[in-house]
């Protein structure tokens, strides 16, 4: 999870806790980790597969500003994710948030648009799931 915006991770995180937990994942077995930014996360999904994780969500919030800077951190991170995933071939979830503005996130964190963590984190049991019929 990414600390950047963490007023938004940090529901997301939740969202995606209550997820699993209702998909009775013993605490134990959850391991949390977090870094700066977005920028970060793929290089930490690595770290968290080099550990043993079966499935890794990566949470975060880039907001628009005036500068390029959203494009590169947006990319980078995408990017990243998706390398860790495929590198492992084990499930590595996009869980975030990239919007043109704070109001935008608060609707995707919780808000009138659901939690985004929480979908990440359904989308993590599901490909679980998938892989686990195919074996």
């Amino acid at each position: 999870m990414a600390e950047w915006n963490n007023g938004i991770t940090h529901a997301l995180r939740d969202g995606a806790l209550e997820v699993l937990n209702q998909a009775g994942i013993p605490e134990k077995q959850i391991t949390l980790l977090s870094v700066p930014g977005a920028f970060e996360l793929g290089l930490s999904a690595q770290w968290l597969f080099q550990n043993g994780c079966d499935a890794v969500i990566c949470l975060g919030c880039v907001v628009r500003g005036d500068t390029p800077h959203f494009d590169y951190v947006c990319q980078a991170a995408t990017d990243g994710i998706l390398r860790a995933g495929m590198d492992v071939q084990k499930p590595c979830i996009f869980g975030i948030i990239t919007t043109e503005n704070q109001q935008q996130a608060e609707d995707r964190a919780g808000g009138k648009l659901g939690n985004k963590g929480s979908e990440a984190a359904h989308t993590a049991l599901w490909m679980l799931a998938a892989h686990k019929n195919l074996q």
